[in-house]
């Protein structure tokens, strides 16, 4: 999008104004009655303004109010503009004028700073930079609902725009007119052409609402135009990692240029920034996945670290000798370890559910293994190795019916289809960003408010604790007591970044799209010669998981490699599930959003090629 520049004298000289404009006694009836709306107006009979000028406080580009912008005010301070309008009484017509190039001149008359530096001790940390006076920084803002289309990420414009050339600034994303409810530039510019009601300009390059175009997709992702032994790469190996659209690289560079700072509990704008920056990244992943609450989100290093603090905090104290712990044979070792370590530890059982031909779960067996002593069922949502998309809903219903806690290891499943833990119903529900185009190192866990609230940090350390004396520490309550030292900011940050963008294309749009690629890819692989499907259940996600005969896995993986095509060869940290069905390693093409029918092309006509030749 293109940020208009903006004018500094919007009324043209008396003798070059347009038939049919408003003349200068007109304009001045408009200000007064704007000036008339303002707040505290009723009670200045003179119709006079206070008369400081607009103090020093822009807000950096592209940046809106998050969550939090209604938080506590510093003590002895004006509320937000209040100590933003001009004084002295003007002529209408010279407001009007000058208005939108309304310029930063004074500091505000109670004798503070811009930004407040004093955070009163029972403040809460998290609140960031709303407590304190401080910007948000959030350098894209969601899509609005009276836009054309909600895909604000492919606009022209670059996202995190320098600061220090104004004409890449908005000029709404500053003290302006409109922080005190006059009209800004676009206002004066409808009015003076008779449009009192100016509609937003919509680039006529963004796709409407609901459609879904790869190749707009494939623009925002960099790596994708990297080329591998001189062919395009074609990334085919999205079950281990996705890669990251722009947004995400430059949302993370942003937030290492203008924001770079620890959280929580200091006084400075760095730190009140970065701390806006982290709690809504935490906002981001409640609105994604439907959780109640913020504080029900633990930022974690990803699925494996989050599954380890369940299992390490909730599971050391709830799980004891005798007890069972159910897991199906579709799981990721992440899934699995953790709970053989605490069944170890505390004289616990595994069991385990089991699985068709197909590789769907048996929910039969699944009921005949629950009992009193079960006191967890963790299962995956989408197999990593299979596709295999799982009945998560029935199993943790027949969990809680039968007194049993269930945990969703939601890691292959988050960037494929629609996830609400409210309606899954799960007591646990976690997963990784990496796997939905976010960073690595950065992923969350999300349990129920009442359960976080019975189980004892897993960590110590800083950022956790309420207060520490030598004789005892009284920690905060969650989600911080769950995030011991300086955690992962900068890629939370970028976590959060990939779900908004995610969500502009539609997670619906997403998987139907893929849906398709997956039914078009397996079409071709069936009939090849020698290839055996492996994990064939009616609902899958996308995941081709094969062998081809007469070769093993590493040889089909090199062959496609010299062909700039990268699928994953191996067990795929899921050995139990691979040798139900008699393997050690499979061939492992997985999809997403950005891959298409002429990658699956070339795919298929290397694996044919090799079919074909003489072994």
């Amino acid at each position: 999008m293109t940020i208009p520049t903006p004018i500094s004298n919007p009324l043209p000289a008396p003798d070059a104004v347009p038939q049919g404009l408003p003349d200068v006694a007109a304009l001045t009836s408009l200000a007064s009655q704007f000036f008339a709306a303002l707040p505290g107006a009723a009670g200045n009979s003179a119709g006079h303004l206070p008369s400081n000028p607009v103090p020093a406080n822009p807000q950096p580009a592209g940046f809106s109010p998050g969550p939090l912008a209604n938080g506590p005010a510093l003590p002895g301070t004006f509320a937000p503009g209040a100590n933003a309008a001009p004084a002295n009484p003007q002529d209408g017509a010279a407001v009007l004028a000058s208005t939108p190039s309304l310029a930063p001149k004074a500091a505000a008359t109670n004798g503070l700073p811009d930004h407040a530096a004093i955070v009163p001790p029972a403040l809460n940390g998290r609140f960031g930079g709303h407590s304190l006076g401080v910007p948000q920084v959030s350098p894209r803002t969601a899509p609005t609902t009276d836009s054309a289309s909600p895909f604000y990420f492919l606009a022209d414009a670059t996202p995190y725009a320098p600061q220090s050339k104004a004409q890449d600034v908005p000029r709404e994303d500053l003290v302006s007119a409109r922080s005190f409810g006059l009209p800004g530039a676009d206002d004066l510019r409808a009015l003076l052409a008779d449009n009192r009601a100016p509609a937003r300009a919509t680039p006529a390059s963004q796709p409407q609402r609901g459609a879904f175009d790869v190749h707009a997709v494939r623009r925002d992702f960099p790596i994708l135009q990297e080329r591998v032994n001189g062919r395009q790469l074609v990334w085919f190996d999205n079950a281990a990692t996705t890669q990251k659209p722009r947004q995400v690289i430059e949302r993370v560079s942003y937030f290492y240029e203008h924001e770079n700072s620890n959280i929580h509990r200091a006084a400075h704008e760095l730190a009140a920034r970065a701390t806006d920056a982290y709690e809504n990244a935490r906002e981001s992943v409640r609105r994604f996945i439907n959780a109640p609450s913020v504080n029900e989100v633990i930022f974690t290093r990803g699925t494996t670290e989050a599954i380890n603090l369940i299992a390490k905090s909730w599971g050391a104290r709830n799980i004891g000798e005798g007890d069972e712990i159910i897991v199906s044979n579709l799981e990721h070792h992440a899934n699995i370890v953790p709970w053989q370590q605490l069944a170890w530890a505390v004289g616990a059982k595994i069991r385990v559910i089991p699985v068709d031909d197909d590789g769907q779960v048996i929910l039969s067996e699944y009921q005949r293994l629950l009992g009193p002593k079960v006191k967890l069922v963790a299962v995956t949502q989408v197999s990593n190795a299979l596709g295999t998309v799982v009945p998560v809903k029935e199993i943790v219903d027949l969990a809680h019916r039968n007194g049993s806690k269930a945990l969703v290891d939601g890691a292959q499943s988050i960037s494929h289809m629609r996830v609400d833990v409210q309606d899954i119903g799960a007591d646990f529900f976690v997963f990784s960003g990496h796997k939905i185009f976010g960073p690595t190192g950065i992923g969350a866990v999300w349990a129920r408010a009442e359960i976080l609230d019975d189980m004892p940090p897993w960590q110590g350390g800083g950022n956790m604790i309420e207060d520490v004396t030598f004789e005892r520490t009284r920690f905060q309550p969650a989600p911080n007591k769950f995030e011991a030292g300086t955690g992962n900011i900068a890629d939370a940050v970028g976590l959060g970044a990939a779900l908004e963008y995610v969500e502009g294309w539609g997670i619906e749009n997403i998987g139907r799209y893929e849906h398709e690629l997956l039914d078009y890819a397996t079409q071709l692989l069936r009939p090849i010669k020698g290839v055996r499907l492996v994990g064939t259940a009616r609902d899958k996600a996308s995941v081709l998981s094969f062998t081809l005969e007469g070769y093993t896995t590493h040889e089909v993986g090199v062959a496609l490699n010299e062909e700039g095509i990268s699928v994953r060869t191996g067990h795929h940290c899921a050995q139990p599930i691979l040798r139900r069905f008699g393997l050690e390693t499979t061939v492992r093409p997985s999809l997403a959003f950005y891959n298409t029918r002429d990658e699956v092309d070339r795919f298929i006509a290397v694996v044919q090629r090799l079919s074909k030749a003489p072994h």
